[in-house]
């Protein structure tokens, strides 16, 4: 199932463990955009040696939308190792 037309502008990316990894800034092609300002998402033991450009998450990695929230499969700390960062 393709969560592409539900996710929008400034909704939080949640680990499937609550925590927060991001905010969408955009969909493109089959990532989620995160916002700059959470580059160095508050996962604990994150460092912000990546702040300052676009991160990226697979939609693969999507379980579902709900409200203003998109949930992952994987946890907030196992998300960031999937991240992928953009060419800014």
């Amino acid at each position: 199932m393709s969560h592409h037309d539900k996710i929008k502008e400034h909704m939080e990316v949640i680990g499937a463990d609550g925590v927060h990894v991001g905010t969408v800034d955009g969909v493109e092609g089959d990532r989620i955009k995160l916002t700059k300002k959470d580059s160095g998402a508050q996962v604990e033991g994150a460092t912000g040696e990546h702040e300052g450009h676009h991160h990226y998450i697979s939609m693969g990695l999507v379980a579902g939308v709900e409200g203003d929230q998109v949930r992952l499969s994987a946890t907030g700390a196992n998300a960031q190792t999937f991240e992928e960062e953009g060419g800014e």
